[in-house]
């Protein structure tokens, strides 16, 4: 065995190891110990969790498996169920691929995940990190796997003070060095787990740390300052009307275009997403219109995004391009959350 990859009591590894088998969090898409785990869950659970909490994920991955089970019934799913399904998560991207994906292992790999993380990369969707994440976790194979939490957990053991995101190789390849052979999905999971506890962003914990005496920043009391970070860029401001029409207790929907945001996803009217105000541009019938005084801002990675809601009752000028839905049944429909609360405000008047 490569020494740098050991997990030899010089190696933190050793340690992490030993504190993950005693307080392990127990999570629906883990396996328990003397379990195999079962890839279709641990891929799940890496695409939820992206860019969303655990206490978000836990609730819709349950409900997630008991609808569709395996990829199997995954794969056979229809594209608006998925999505349906997927609002509120966010990155609705995720669930475009998560469903090519799905289809791929179904028709290319018959109905089996591929067991080697350029396999798993090879997959609609899946980069470097899920890949990693799924090869290690699901299949023992030695990955490097570099969440979050790995990364404010690696920059302070190392004291790597470069600021992210131009620390990110640096703090791979420290990482590396420190994934053992074995054990390679335990050990990304621990460091999950220790960054999530015990090496928080703010107020670690060190004194409960099992690796505090390897950290190199720990005496210099200046964790909480790592991994430094680059100062943000402020994000561009947009503006958009979205547009409620009315008529008999149903509301009319449309979905949205496949690419761009939110693509693919059932949705209000709007008109265009520009820097200035554009009123009433594109609405998708003649009204008479009316605006609410109040607006809906959301925040995308990329820029802000102010919307002015207008409604009307009556009929849209293209009815090809949407569909009809029950008011009462408005729950039901998965709308994203930007347009479940402009929904809120405008089904009120």
């Amino acid at each position: 065995m490569d020494a740098k990859h050991s997990s030899s009591p010089d190696n933190p590894a050793a340690r992490l190891l030993a504190w993950y088998d005693r307080h392990a969090r127990e999570l629906p898409w883990r396996s328990r110990p003397g379990e195999v785990p079962d890839p279709y869950r641990v891929w799940l659970s890496e695409v939820m969790l992206q860019q969303t909490t655990v206490a978000a994920v836990t609730p819709r991955f349950t409900a997630w498996v008991a609808r569709w089970p395996d990829v199997a019934s995954l794969a056979a799913a229809s594209d608006e169920d998925i999505m349906a399904a997927w609002a509120g998560l966010g990155y609705y991207a995720r669930a475009r691929n998560l469903v090519k994906a799905a289809r791929a292992v179904v028709a290319e790999h018959g109905g089996r995940f591929p067991q080697t993380e350029a396999g798993l990369h090879a997959l609609p969707g899946l980069g470097a990190y899920t890949a990693a994440a799924v090869a290690a976790i699901a299949f023992g194979e030695r990955a490097v796997v570099v969440d979050a939490n790995v990364e404010r957990v690696v920059a302070r053991l190392f004291a790597i003070t470069i600021p992210l995101p131009a620390a990110r190789p640096a703090i791979r390849e420290a990482t590396d060095r420190i994934t053992p052979d074995a054990r390679a999905g335990d050990f990304a999971q621990a460091m999950m787990d220790l960054g999530s506890s015990v090496c928080t962003v703010k107020k670690p914990q060190c004194l409960l740390c099992p690796i505090a005496v390897d950290c190199r920043v720990r005496a210099e009391g200046i964790a909480e300052t790592l991994p430094a970070k680059a100062p943000k860029k402020a994000r561009p401001y947009r503006h958009g009307t979205v547009f409620w029409i009315e008529h008999e207790g149903r509301v009319w929907l449309v979905r949205r275009p496949d690419k761009g945001m939110l693509g693919g996803m059932r949705a209000l009217p709007t008109g265009p997403w520009v820097d200035e105000r554009p009123g009433l541009a594109d609405a998708p019938g003649q009204g008479p219109w009316t605006m609410l005084n109040e607006t809906v801002v959301h925040g995308f990675t990329h820029f802000e995004l102010e919307l002015a809601l207008a409604r009307t009752d009556g009929e849209p000028d293209d009815s090809s391009g949407g569909e009809w839905w029950p008011i009462a049944d408005l729950g039901t429909a998965g709308l994203p959350t930007l347009f479940a609360r402009a929904a809120d405000l405008l089904k009120r008047v």
